[in-house]
């Protein structure tokens, strides 16, 4: 089965406009979770006056802790939503 519908078409054949809203969904939902990543730790790491073009070590030693950190803590939300969605219903 395909990701779009294509394995068990529709009825009326062609692409299953409900999967590809749900991947349009999780696109947008995956790019905005990278957007406020890049965003914080830029924020958190580097120096608003860029002196070197690469990262030193004290900034990408920050931004790993800062993405696991980040991580970390979306992973811990989920899974309180997720109880709390199980426990409602």
């Amino acid at each position: 089965m395909s990701f779009l519908g294509r394995g068990s078409a529709p009825a009326a054949g062609g692409i299953n406009q409900e999967r590809v809203d749900m991947a349009t969904q999780e696109l947008d939902m995956i790019t905005d979770i990278f957007n406020r990543l890049v965003s914080s730790c830029h924020a958190k790491c580097i120096s608003p006056r860029y002196a070197e073009g690469d990262l030193n070590k004290g900034e990408s030693v920050c931004i790993d802790r800062c993405v696991a950190k980040f991580f970390e803590v979306n992973k811990k939300v989920g899974e309180k939503m997720q109880a709390v969605g199980a426990a409602a219903g």
